[in-house]
């Protein structure tokens, strides 16, 4: 099974990418995790919003494979625990899916990707700066697998 984590934003902070690497190297062998990095529409004081989210949205939906299963990254999707993750990737692997996270940028992602999504997610109510979602995301796939192999990582 592969997941790949499509986020808008590239050039991040030394931490994001020791954070992301060290969870990614820690799933090795139990799940095809990649980090795919959209550069994100430059914005200036003049710019239309709309148009900058329309060529983030463009760019993240030609880099969906297209048997992916789809996951939207927003407020307002499900949000669930490590526990109900674990299930849905153990689902995942049984059906044979390959899954695309979609994190849109500092705008939010643009209704086409939501539309092609199969599901929304929610990581919180509250709001994280793009950067630490990343990181979010990668220890959280390591923790449902660790909780999938019976790993003490996870402690309910």
């Amino acid at each position: 099974m592969k997941v790949r984590v499509l986020s808008v934003g590239t050039k991040m902070p030394g931490w994001v990418q020791e954070g992301v690497a060290e969870y990614k190297k820690r799933m090795q062998g139990d799940l095809d995790f990649s980090l795919i990095e959209i550069p994100m529409a430059k914005r200036t004081k003049n710019s239309n919003v709309i148009q900058c989210i329309q060529k983030e949205s463009d760019a993240l939906l030609a880099s969906i494979p297209a048997s992916d299963y789809v996951i939207a990254l927003d407020v307002e999707g499900k949000s669930f625990s490590t526990e109900n993750l674990a299930q849905k990737i153990v689902k995942f692997r049984q059906e044979g899916d390959n899954i695309s996270l979609l994190v849109g940028g500092p705008d939010g992602l643009g209704a086409p990707c939501l539309a092609r999504s199969n599901e929304r997610w929610s990581l919180s109510a509250l709001t994280f700066p793009h950067p630490l979602v990343r990181v979010v995301i990668t220890e959280q796939f390591y923790r449902a697998i660790s909780l999938i192999n019976g790993h003490p990582y996870h402690r309910s």
